[in-house]
C-alpha cells in the first residue's frame, strides 16, 4: 500500500511545472504623482487604470489642477445655498438694468428659486 502511495506521489509531482524565478516587474516612474502623495491609498498605491500618468503626464497634472479648482467652486456653491437658505442676503441691488431693479433680498433662497428669479441682465453683471 505504501509503495502505491509513493508511486502516486512521484507520478503527480512529474506533472507539476518547475518553479521559475520571475524577474521583478518593471517599475513605472510617474512624474505627476508618486506613492505617498496625498490621495494615494495604501492597498492600491498609485491607481491609474487608464495609464494617463505615463502617457501624458503634463495633461494629467492639468486635470488634477482643474479637479481641485472645480471642487473648491462646488464647496463655495454649497456654502452659498446654506447661507442664503438661512436668510442672510447682501444689501443693495442685484440688477440695476432690469425694471424694477431687483434687490438681493428679493431673490429667494435655494438653488432653483434663485436661478429663476435672477433676470438676464443680472447674469450679465455677474459674469
Amino acid at each position: 500500500m505504501q509503495a502505491i502511495m509513493f508511486a502516486l506521489v512521484a507520478v503527480a509531482s512529474a506533472y507539476q511545472a518547475p518553479l521559475s524565478v520571475r524577474a521583478p516587474a518593471s517599475v513605472v516612474h510617474m512624474s505627476a504623482i508618486t506613492p505617498g502623495d496625498v490621495g494615494t491609498t495604501r492597498p492600491l498605491g498609485v491607481y491609474d487604470p487608464l495609464g494617463l500618468m505615463t502617457k501624458m503626464p503634463d495633461k494629467y497634472r492639468r486635470w488634477q489642477e482643474m479637479e481641485i479648482k472645480h471642487g473648491r467652486i462646488a464647496m463655495l456653491a454649497t456654502l452659498h445655498v446654506f447661507i442664503t437658505g438661512a436668510g442672510y442676503k447682501w444689501d443693495g441691488y442685484c440688477s440695476y438694468l432690469s425694471f424694477p431693479p431687483i434687490k438681493f433680498s428679493d431673490i429667494p433662497g435655494g438653488t432653483l428659486g434663485s436661478w429663476a428669479a435672477l433676470p438676464q441682465a443680472g447674469w450679465g453683471q455677474i459674469v
